[in-house]
């Protein structure tokens, strides 16, 4: 399909003549650039209740974001990871959708600011979310929560994370998570795939913007099929959370995202692979400017609310 038309006026004005590549610019130009895309929202959800925290965790405390949408207690948790490449993002640059995500499953959204790359290099990231991944489910009911409901969830290198994060979950025993909502999601480091070759670029992430994540990630070559940075090398999908799996037709990461419901699907475990056709690559947390992202956002909030055993 050809894109949508709103999606097609957000790429003309981010690749205005002048307009640098991802990978011109150092470390702290690209998270300066993202948090001046994210300031592309025009609405803000109020909520009842909305604090900074900061969790323990074994590189020192983590700070997050807890956003509710109710005062009541015994609500569903969604933990949730930002994207960014593992270099860019933080707890202001996603606000909105976590927002946007608490009122619509009718419960409570802890975005997780864990480390970021290349300060903090795999698996320390990592380690930041699984640490509050299980602080979430052991500290429920101290913040109003269900220690019974708790899933995990992310976009791009916060889906990564939250694949890694269900993997370690079921390799320790620990963590109980009930769903795992993984928003067009890195999965591998092999960049050979149809979407890589077909969208390598001119769809607002690159194939060379991947490359450059990636080595700002990892601390040496072989960490490239770890599990738990690389999910989709994984040998064993058995026993992991149900999970939604959300791509785009035009995102270099489609194909990998797809890859992993396939094999998630294989080894028995419950899952909805949803591609939005016609889209690209961020468009989810862009529903004030993209129509499919509010669709997609719902989306990935029914199934949340069916995960947590909610009705309508």
């Amino acid at each position: 399909m050809p894109l949508d038309d709103d999606v097609q006026m957000l790429i003309n004005m981010l690749s205005a003549p002048g307009a640098p590549s991802l990978t011109s610019l150092s470390v702290e130009e690209a998270r300066a650039n993202m948090r001046n895309l994210t300031s592309l929202r025009t609405s803000v959800e109020e909520l009842p209740r909305v604090e900074n925290r900061n969790l323990p965790g074994p590189h020192g405390d983590i700070p997050v974001r807890l956003f509710a949408a109710s005062t009541e207690s015994g609500l569903p948790i969604l933990v949730y990871f930002h994207g960014g490449g593992w270099v860019l993002g933080d707890l202001d640059t996603h606000d909105g959708t976590c927002r946007t995500l608490a009122k619509l499953i009718g419960g409570i959204v802890i975005s997780v600011d864990y480390r970021l790359a290349p300060e903090h290099k795999f698996p320390v990231p990592l380690d930041d979310c699984y640490a509050a991944a299980t602080w979430a489910v052991d500290n429920a009911a101290s913040i109003g929560g269900d220690p019974r409901r708790v899933a995990v969830g992310g976009d791009s290198a916060g889906g990564n994370l939250t694949a890694c994060v269900a993997l370690k979950a079921r390799d320790e025993g620990k963590p109980r998570l009930v769903h795992q909502l993984l928003v067009y999601p890195v999965t591998d480091a092999r960049f050979d795939t149809a979407s890589y070759r077909d969208n390598a670029e001119g769809y607002f992430l690159s194939r060379a913007d991947m490359q450059w994540f990636w080595n700002h990630y990892l601390g040496k070559p072989e960490d490239a099929t770890n599990p738990y940075a690389a999910p989709l090398r994984s040998t064993d999908f058995r026993g992991l959370p149900s999970a939604t799996i959300i791509t785009a037709e035009y995102d270099p990461l489609r194909d990998e995202g797809e890859s992993y419901g396939k094999r998630l699907k294989e080894a028995g475990v419950p899952v909805d692979v949803k591609r939005y056709d016609g889209v690209i690559h961020g468009f989810f947390s862009m529903g004030d400017i993209l129509a499919k992202g509010k669709v997609a956002m719902q989306h990935a909030a029914d199934a949340l609310r069916k995960a947590f055993g909610q009705r309508g």
